[in-house]
């Protein structure tokens, strides 16, 4: 379990470093991202976009820009559709927008040809620090997924699942977030989040463990709990937190960076490969952590596949087919 951003960036430089590339990079904080990851080691950047400004800000930054492999594209789409397009043939283990709006980013992702498509729901999660936790916390989806159905919610856990693994959290308690904690069938977010809860209890989502409907102060807090009178393995001790829509999710996101004073990041998630969507305000830091968290779940991944061939999850595979 990781407990802060700085030892997530210490066992991401653990890693054999990945390529990253970087959309419509021509933007300050975007470079300085890159040069920090560059730097630290724990990524090698390709920056994709118009190679003459990326320059001209590069001085005005005083980075080296010639330390950098460059694809020059000054059409901002195109640029898009050439990150994605090396992600998706395997020339970079992971995508990061730049300069440029998040629609145009996730079209080429989801595109049916060059795309980075899975099956499965893409949905944002977030890594907060809190100065009011004793350690790294997960939330979902204030980025992506708008009201969520059931089964997207279902695959939104999944994939913060995915992430909490790779930040060490080998079993992560999930909280699925509602105003009260009692179910209510006029509020279907507290009778999704008792179906989510059964779900996981019976084996149906796999590797954590699901309490819900838990109002936020339970989540987070053990005496909230008590005090209520609700006996929850997940009450006060919560590693991800799941938001009923992207309206909740957003405000909690803002709410803990302006008023908790909580350092964030986050990716999408769901996709062939990591997608880094942070916003065009975020500081370098910010996106140099999300590259952390990136290749965290990278290296976990091409692990796992190391030791399970293909032709062994070919196997697995038929044998899913045949139990059905």
């Amino acid at each position: 379990m990781m407990r802060s951003f700085a030892e997530l960036l210490a066992e991401a430089k653990k890693c054999p470093p990945k390529r990253v590339a970087i959309a419509v990079a021509q933007d300050g904080e975007v470079l300085e991202a890159a040069k920090a990851c560059q730097e630290s080691g724990i990524a090698e950047p390709v920056l994709v976009g118009d190679a003459a400004e990326m320059a001209r800000i590069a001085r005005e930054h005083r980075i080296e820009i010639n330390n950098f492999e460059v694809i020059n594209d000054t059409d901002p789409e195109s640029a898009v559709r050439k990150a994605v397009l090396m992600v998706h043939n395997g020339k970079a283990d992971m995508l990061m927008k730049g300069a440029v709006h998040s629609p145009v980013v996730l079209k080429q992702v989801l595109d049916k040809n060059i795309g980075l498509r899975t099956g499965r729901v893409l949905s944002h999660v977030a890594v907060f620090e809190s100065p009011g936790y004793d350690r790294l916390m997960l939330m979902t989806d204030a980025g992506m997924n708008i009201t969520p159905a059931f089964d997207q919610k279902v695959d939104m856990i999944k994939n913060a699942v995915c992430v909490a693994r790779s930040l060490r959290i080998e079993t992560p308690k999930v909280a699925v977030i509602a105003g009260v904690e009692l179910v209510n069938p006029d509020m279907p977010s507290t009778v999704d989040a008792a179906m989510l809860s059964k779900m996981a209890e019976r084996g149906q989502i796999k590797n954590c463990i699901i309490d819900g409907p838990l109002a936020l102060d339970l989540a987070l807090s053990k005496e909230s709990a008590r005090a209520k009178g609700v006996a929850s393995p997940v009450a006060g001790q919560a590693d991800i937190l799941v938001l009923a829509n992207i309206d909740a999710a957003n405000v909690l996101y803002k709410a803990l960076v302006f008023l908790g004073g909580a350092k964030i990041t986050g990716l999408v998630v769901g996709a062939k490969a990591p997608v880094i969507l942070t916003s065009r305000a975020d500081s370098h830091e910010a996106k140099l952590v999300s590259v952390a968290v990136g290749v965290l779940m990278t290296s976990k991944e091409q692990m796992r596949n190391e030791n399970n061939p293909p032709e062994t999850r070919k196997a697995a595979e038929s044998l899913k087919v045949v139990g059905r």
